[in-house]
């Protein structure tokens, strides 16, 4: 798999399009720490790490719905394998106005767009969820 990332996003997007409860991706820490960004912001109900019988981890995201409509309704891959973006933290876009999140991964750890501009940290554009 060349793009993790896109591979978590997608799951995650098709499972709520399909109004799943939850979804399971592989573990990494970087898709634990994307998760728990979702939690916390409110667009996934929760995130736990479960262990199957061959010993593989895999992150279980339990998805969020508001009267029947996916929490998420949008989420886009900025930064890629084949084109990575950088921004400084004053150069870090707006999603919807605000409405939405940007998810950077800094030198101090995956971090959404309000609190890099806060600390004044920029580092990679990872997506933009809204």
């Amino acid at each position: 798999m060349t793009d993790p990332i896109s591979d978590f996003l997608t799951r995650i997007r098709n499972a709520s399009m399909a109004r799943l409860d939850q979804c399971a991706v592989p573990h990494s820490n970087l898709k634990e720490s994307l998760a728990a960004i979702l939690h916390t912001e409110g667009y996934i109900a929760g995130h736990q790490i479960a262990t199957d019988a061959r010993g593989h981890k895999t992150v279980v995201v339990r998805l969020k719905y508001v009267d029947g409509a996916p929490a998420i309704t949008g989420m886009s891959r900025v930064s890629t394998p084949g084109r990575r973006r950088y921004c400084g933290y004053s150069e870090i876009p707006r999603v919807l106005n605000g409405l939405g999140i940007a998810i950077l991964s800094t030198s101090r750890g995956l971090m959404k767009d309000a609190d890099c501009r806060r600390q004044k940290a920029g580092g990679e554009l990872l997506c933009n969820v809204w």
